[in-house]
C-alpha cells in the first residue's frame, strides 16, 4: 500500500525526492501520512481535494484486496 501511494505521489510532483510516507497502525487500520514539498501540495491535493480523494479511494481498494483497512492524510510540510 505504501508503494502504491508513493508511486502515485512521485508521479504527480515536481520534486519526487521530497515525497515521504509515514505509516502508523492502530486497531488494525493503517494510517498513512503523505508529505511533499510545499510547492507540490496543490498538485497532490488537487482542485477541491479531488486528487487526494482519488488517492484515498485507490488506497482503500488496494487495502481491501488484502483484507485490511487504510487511510491517507496529506500533512503540511515542515
Amino acid at each position: 500500500m505504501i508503494e502504491l501511494t508513493e508511486y502515485i505521489a512521485r508521479s504527480l510532483v515536481d520534486d519526487p525526492a521530497q515525497v515521504t510516507i509515514a505509516e502508523h497502525t492502530s486497531r488494525g487500520t493503517a494510517n498513512l501520512e503523505l508529505s511533499v514539498a510545499r510547492e507540490d501540495m496543490g498538485r497532490v491535493i488537487g482542485k477541491g481535494g479531488q486528487v487526494a480523494n482519488a488517492m484515498r479511494l485507490l488506497l482503500r481498494v488496494a487495502a481491501a484486496r488484502e483484507g485490511k483497512q487504510a487511510n491517507l492524510d496529506v500533512v503540511d510540510p515542515r
